[in-house]
């Protein structure tokens, strides 16, 4: 991921098929669009913990099922008519780690206050959270729209 030749512009979101993350991966496509800028949108994968204790995953594509909820939150939240031009990124490793990397020499980083793994009734994340305190650009948390971190 090297992104020091990207044009100015450049929004990094992070997406997880969660309520929270369509509506930031919604947002980001709009402020792409008034900016002309472009958006990156990325999920990541890992295998689960008891992965390698010998769980079987029957060929089970990890990497493939990112891919679709990817393809599948970019459908849900933008339709076909895009007024902004979506790249789309699938990488493996820890959601943050992931994001950090990829935010360098963004103009933004946009996420969800919270993903699959959030607790409800929590207002931000973990991995939101490190990414507010730990960023190389400025961050915007997008709430749920649905209101299900309200309790």
């Amino acid at each position: 991921m090297d992104n020091e030749a990207e044009p100015a512009g450049r929004i990094v979101v992070g997406v997880d098929g969660s309520a929270p993350s369509t509506a930031a991966l919604r947002w980001a496509a709009r402020q792409a669009a008034l900016t002309g800028g472009v958006v990156e949108a990325v999920t990541v994968w890992q295998y689960p913990p008891a992965y390698g204790a010998g769980l079987a995953a029957g060929g089970f594509d990890f990497e493939a099922n990112a891919a679709q909820v990817l393809t599948q939150a970019i459908d849900e939240a933008l339709g076909t008519e895009r007024s902004a031009e979506i790249r789309p990124l699938v990488a493996y490793g820890h959601p943050a780690d992931v994001l950090l990397k990829a935010a360098r020499g963004a103009e933004l980083l946009v996420v969800g206050n919270r993903g699959r793994g959030g607790l409800t009734g929590t207002l931000l994340g973990s991995v939101s959270q490190h990414l507010v305190q730990h960023a190389p650009c400025p961050v915007v948390v997008i709430r749920d729209p649905a209101g299900a971190t309200s309790g």
